[in-house]
């Protein structure tokens, strides 16, 4: 069919019905060449149905043989040109293909990622982009908002590794190598990024499944936003995964930070939801980086009222009773950042020890307003109580916010990422300066004297 293609002997125009054709008036070549038209075309459904067959060769001798076609059909077209400057890429082809690629009951992911070297073609990825919004459209809309999670995450893996070009003379590469296609794509580089954002836009409007949100969160603000014309669109997506909870919020952070700062986005309530996602778990996710440099940046402005940045830093110094050595030496300079900042929150730290019953801390933990916490009437004995930590540079750490603090911020960007094993290899390889003359022999499994566990436990 590609020779056939080459040297024109298929039927060329809109095809007629393969019966009529044979008892119409036509010569006996257009005859030969509808009927060779209408097997082209029963190999293409063919070549379509072996895109969903159990071995992956077979599919991917169909994808290629289909690419194949497209190209030829890009180069002789089936269409009659009514005038110059006619688009002749086969959309219809190409969509044949994106249906392939995008099944609704298995993960075509090893299928999809052999069909990415032809997403480095500019016109091959504009006109996929178009046939992707057309299948979500077709496939989500009989769903009722029930998540699809082999097709969504298919249509994820095909759209999430597209490289938008950032100019127009980075489009340079093209399947079809006509001038007039060529010209029609590279003066519309602004519908490209339109084509682009309507894509996501159309994936992201239905329901994901949990895991999915994620995966898109993650890449969100360096590969989406950026390449839009109108990023503030997002707007939806983004309060729907921020309102989610736990992961994903905080991951929503990094979008709704760009929509903020760089789009003068006004979000209600920004800081009571940043200030209700402080819970137990945030020093233990995997994204704990992530999160703690997009809050200092958010808690960075000297315009902040006393009492949120004081319910902040009074949040933080609670959860951090329970939190891990590695996340403490990350979040004790942080809070010393904050006192550095915002003066007015000192008083946590002059005034006396801390209560001895916790009923008598004023600090309401579960309040969920932090104008209502009446964090500016307690005092920071939670930093007083990890000056006796068990880990030695914990507790000296903590010890800093007894002492006057410098005018200096911490830079805390080298901690962020600080891990249990990182903390332990440095502890490892740290050398003793002061080695005791006089030490107490070890007994029991803390090494007290009259210790209980020494009554069952022993040391070998």
């Amino acid at each position: 069919f590609g020779a056939l293609l080459e040297r024109r002997e298929l039927f060329v125009g809109p095809l007629p019905e393969q019966d009529a054709s044979l008892g119409g008036d036509y010569s006996a070549q257009d005859k030969y060449r509808i009927w060779m038209r209408h097997r082209y075309g029963d190999c293409v459904r063919c070549l379509g149905e072996l895109m969903g067959h159990d071995a992956f060769q077979v599919k991917e001798l169909a994808l290629c043989t289909l690419m194949k076609f497209v190209e030829l059909e890009a180069q002789y077209p089936l269409i009659k040109i009514e005038w110059k400057g006619t688009l002749t890429f086969p959309c219809d082809l190409l969509k044949v293909v994106v249906d392939g690629l995008l099944p609704t009951t298995e993960d075509a992911s090893l299928l999809i990622s052999r069909f990415q070297e032809y997403l480095e073609y500019d016109d091959v990825r504009y006109f996929v982009m178009k046939a992707v919004t057309a299948s979500i459209g077709q496939v989500m809309q009989k769903t009722k908002e029930r998540p699809l999670p082999f097709y969504q995450q298919n249509v994820f893996s095909l759209i999430s590794p597209i490289n938008m070009p950032n100019k127009e003379s980075e489009m340079v590469r093209f399947m079809v190598k006509q001038v007039c296609l060529t010209h029609c794509l590279q003066f519309c580089f602004k519908a490209h990024k339109q084509v682009f954002e309507k894509m996501w836009l159309t994936f992201l409007k239905h329901k994901l499944p949990p895991g999915l949100y994620k995966k898109v969160l993650v890449i969100l603000h360096d590969s989406v936003l950026p390449y839009m014309n109108e990023p503030t669109l997002m707007m939806d997506f983004l309060t729907v995964a921020y309102g989610i909870g736990g992961a994903i919020s905080l991951l929503a952070l990094n979008g709704l930070f760009i929509l903020i700062h760089q789009h003068n986005l006004e979000y209600p309530d920004f800081y009571k939801k940043l200030y209700s996602l402080l819970d137990p778990s945030i020093y233990h996710v995997k994204y704990r980086a992530r999160f703690f440099h997009l809050t200092d940046l958010f808690l960075s402005s000297s315009h902040l009222p006393a009492y949120l940045v004081a319910a902040f830093i009074k949040r933080l110094a609670r959860l951090a009773l329970t939190a891990p050595p590695e996340a403490l030496l990350m979040i004790l300079p942080f809070i010393c950042n904050l006192f550095r900042r915002h003066p007015a929150c000192r008083v946590l730290l002059h005034r006396p020890a801390g209560p001895a019953d916790m009923s008598e801390d004023p600090y309401v933990m579960e309040e969920e307003e932090p104008s209502e916490s009446r964090a500016l009437q307690s005092s920071l004995w939670e930093v007083q109580s990890l000056q006796n930590h068990y880990h030695p540079d914990v507790a000296k750490a903590a010890a800093v916010l007894s002492q006057t603090l410098s005018e200096m911020e911490d830079d805390i960007s080298g901690l962020l990422e600080l891990s249990a094993s990182e903390l332990f290899d440095r502890e490892v390889k740290k050398k003793a300066v002061d080695v005791p003359l006089e030490f107490e022999q070890v007994r029991g499994l803390f090494g007290k004297k009259n210790d209980i566990f020494a009554e069952h436990f022993s040391l070998d």
